[in-house]
This record gives structure tokens, C-alpha cells and sequence, in this order.
């Protein structure tokens, strides 16, 4: 029975883990886009620049106003005659009701509205892009936190085979200890050696479970001491091409893309001051009711029913030399736009430059350290069962140990840095989107 109820376990827990659901790339990258606090806020701001890009709001569409009062007056008249009579006349009350439609457009301004409206435009891609941005950075941060998890995991998974092999050697020391081949000062050696490989485990342990909250905290997720099963492997792209790469990142590359907006926007705003050169038109119309009451004189009630219309026509002559300042800042703030765009692709260059010269070093660190794993798992297995036998030094085993696991630590270094270059790579050139595609 108890064999029974110990292999019921064993089923149980085995059949928990193969139904779990494994978090892929892609659907970590979809949860943060829906839940992450910041990827909302920025969609909103968005949504604001969307709805502030109308005719109306750029001055195309006229206004029309409804108005409607009462007023009125009570007062006392007192009146005095050259003949040295008197006569007054005491609370007159008048009173004044009007109710109209009022109608105000500018017609034309010296192409303001239209410089105007074209901003409104400007202003909702770029928001547009922010949105973009935000995304992308996103994206880049959730695939390199998925990707660091990883590798915490591979080095908790070497950590842990560190402290298997070293349980073993302590095993054999014990039972050499015991028959009397070995010293008790080897023995207390194995000892250290597992307790330092445990240490180092629960060590690790943390650094597992850091990097699992922090992605976790990009998807927006608040289970934070739920784990979740992901992939176990790293994958490199091989095939990046460096020329495609880079003509991406000059036609595609969202900060670049903001920079011109930028520039694009102070245009408009200098056509906006040069419209001030030229005359305005406006018209004005209206349509109303008005009706008084009077309480004395020969008219009880004057009603008014009709409608009013003008038309205005004017220019700026002069005002104080300020257009012209005006106009001097406008094309310093289009040259400022302009440097900054050139400042911003030669910095583009040099860290594409970087990335992919570190891509390239990484991906030949990578393929040589797999080599050097094959040969550093042939040499423990070489030097393990020589230990068994009694041919071999415990500083020596202890020696090839230490390279196995320095050769998977590299190995797994090289493999992660490589990835994050791949990433770094593919949001420069605007293809960071991929990965929610994998």
C-alpha cells in the first residue's frame, strides 16, 4: 500500500506539471501589452491626440452660440418745472427680454488654421509613435527578462548538478573514509566542497526568483509567488544580415521617426507666425428676438424680430517688431530640429556599430564555448571515475569539477549576451515586433 500511495504522488505531481501551461515569448509580450500600467497610460494619451485632431478644434468650422436673457429696471422719477412745480412718478418699471442664434467664422487668417490643423495631424502620429516607442521598449525589456530567466534557470539547473557531483564525491570519500584508504582531512575537503556548491545553489535560488517577479512586474501580473513554466533554451538567430540591419534602423527606427516629426511640427509652427503677414477675414451673423415692456410713456411693448450680419476685414500693421522675432526663433527651432536629427543618426551609428560588433564576438564566444562544454564534461567523466579508483587527487577532481561548471557558465553568458544584442539589434531597426510573432 504504501508502494501504491507513493507512485499515486509520483502520477499526481507528474500529471501538475505536464498540464501546466508554458508561458511562451509571444504570450508574456501579449500580456504586458494588455495589462502593463504604462502601455495604458500611453494609449490614452494617444487616444487624446487622436480626438483633439479635428476641423473644429484647428479653427476650420465657425461657432454658433445661443443666448438668452431678462433685464430689467424699477425706478422713481422726480420732476421738477421752471414754474416752481413739482410732479413725480413712482415706480417704473421696464423690462427687456431678447433670445438669439449668433454665428462667428474666420474664413481666412493667412493659412494659420490650415498650418493648425496640419499640427493637429502631426501631433496624433506622433502620439502614435510614443505609443509605438513604449511598445517596442516594452517588448525589448519582457523578451530580455524571459531570456534572463532562462539562464538564471540553466545556471540553477548547473548549480544544482555542481552540488549532485560534489554529493557523490562525498559519498566516495565517506566510504573510502570509512575501509581507511582516504584521510579524515579529505573528508573534511568533500565536506567544505558540498557545503560551498549549496551555498552558491541557494544563492542562485534568489537570483531565480528576482528575475521571475521583475518579469512578472512587465506583464503587469500580481501573483508573485506563483512560478510559471516557460521554455528552457535560448534561441540565436544566426542569419542577421549587417546591411539590411542598418538601412532598417535609418527608414524604421521609432526614435528616429520622432525626431523628424519634431522637425515637422516646428515647420508648421513657423508657417503658423508667417500667417500673421497677411490679412484675416471675418463674418458674423445673427438671428434674434428682443421684446420691451414699459410701465410709462406711450409705447407699452417693443418687440424686435430680425437678423444682423457683418463682415470684418483687417491686418497686423505693427506690433512692436515682435512677428519678426517670432519668426527668427521659428527658424532656429527648425535648425535646432534638424541638428538634433543628425546628432541622434550619428548616435544611431555608433551603437549599432557597438551592438553588432558584440553581436558577432558573442556569437563566436558561443560556438566556441559549446566546444569547450563537450570537452569539459569528457574531462570530468574522465577524472570522476578516476577518483573512484584511487588515481586521482581531490584537488584535481575538485579542479575538473570547477571547469565543467566555469564552462557552462560561460557558455550560458555568451548564449544570453548574444540574445540581448539580437534584441537590441531589432529594435533599432524597428523589427522588435517579431518576437510577438514567434
Amino acid at each position: 500500500m504504501k508502494h501504491i500511495s507513493i507512485l499515486s504522488v509520483f502520477l499526481a505531481c507528474c500529471t501538475t506539471v505536464c498540464t501546466q501551461e508554458i508561458y511562451t515569448l509571444e504570450k508574456c509580450i501579449e500580456i504586458g501589452l494588455e495589462r502593463n500600467f504604462s502601455i495604458r497610460i500611453v494609449k490614452n494619451e494617444a487616444q487624446i491626440s487622436a480626438n483633439n485632431a479635428t476641423l473644429g478644434n484647428a479653427g476650420y468650422l465657425p461657432t454658433i452660440d445661443l443666448s438668452g436673457g431678462v433685464s430689467g429696471t424699477q425706478y422713481n422719477y422726480n420732476y421738477d418745472y421752471r414754474d416752481g412745480t413739482s410732479a413725480n412718478d413712482n415706480n417704473i418699471n421696464n423690462e427687456t427680454v431678447n433670445i438669439g442664434i449668433n454665428l462667428n467664422w474666420t474664413i481666412f487668417d493667412g493659412f494659420g488654421i490650415q498650418a493648425d490643423y496640419s499640427k493637429l495631424k502631426e501631433l496624433q502620429q506622433m502620439g502614435e509613435l510614443n505609443t509605438r516607442i513604449a511598445i517596442e521598449n516594452l517588448t525589448a525589456g519582457i523578451s530580455a527578462e524571459y531570456y534572463n530567466l532562462i539562464r538564471q534557470r540553466i545556471r540553477q539547473r548547473n548549480l544544482n548538478s555542481a552540488v549532485i557531483l560534489s554529493k557523490e564525491r562525498l559519498r566516495i570519500v565517506e566510504a573510502h573514509f570509512v575501509i581507511g584508504s582516504m584521510s579524515g582531512l579529505e573528508l573534511q575537503q568533500a565536506k567544505v566542497y558540498f557545503n560551498a556548491d549549496s551555498s552558491a545553489l541557494i544563492k542562485q535560488n534568489e537570483a531565480v526568483n528576482t528575475s521571475l517577479i521583475q518579469l512578472k512586474e512587465q506583464m503587469g501580473l500580481e501573483n508573485f509567488n506563483e512560478d510559471i513554466q516557460i521554455f528552457d533554451t535560448i534561441p540565436i538567430n544566426t542569419l542577421l544580415v549587417e546591411s539590411d540591419l542598418w538601412q532598417k534602423s535609418i527608414d524604421n527606427n521609432a526614435l528616429l521617426l520622432a525626431f523628424q516629426k519634431n522637425k515637422t511640427i516646428s515647420e508648421l509652427d513657423f508657417k503658423k507666425i508667417q500667417s500673421r503677414n497677411y490679412p484675416y477675414f471675418r463674418i458674423n451673423a445673427g438671428y434674434g428676438y428682443a421684446a420691451n415692456w414699459y410701465s410709462s410713456g406711450t409705447t407699452e411693448l417693443q418687440q424686435r424680430l430680425g437678423l444682423n450680419y457683418g463682415l470684418t476685414v483687417g491686418m497686423t500693421l505693427f506690433n512692436g517688431m515682435n512677428r519678426q522675432r517670432e519668426q527668427r526663433n521659428a527658424r532656429i527651432q527648425i535648425q535646432n530640429s534638424e541638428l538634433r536629427i543628425q546628432d541622434f543618426e550619428l548616435g544611431l551609428r555608433a551603437d549599432f556599430s557597438k551592438l553588432w560588433d558584440a553581436y558577432c564576438i558573442n556569437l563566436g564566444l558561443w560556438e566556441l564555448e559549446k566546444e569547450n562544454l563537450v570537452v569539459a564534461r569528457n574531462n570530468y567523466a574522465t577524472a570522476i571515475e578516476r577518483y573512484r579508483l584511487g588515481d586521482l587527487a581531490g584537488i584535481d577532481l575538485r579542479e575538473a569539477q570547477n571547469s565543467l561548471l566555469g564552462a557552462e557558465e560561460r557558455l550560458s553568458i555568451a548564449e544570453y549576451n548574444t540574445k540581448l544584442c539580437e534584441i537590441s539589434l531589432m529594435q533599432l531597426s524597428g523589427q522588435i515586433l517579431a518576437y510577438l510573432s514567434e
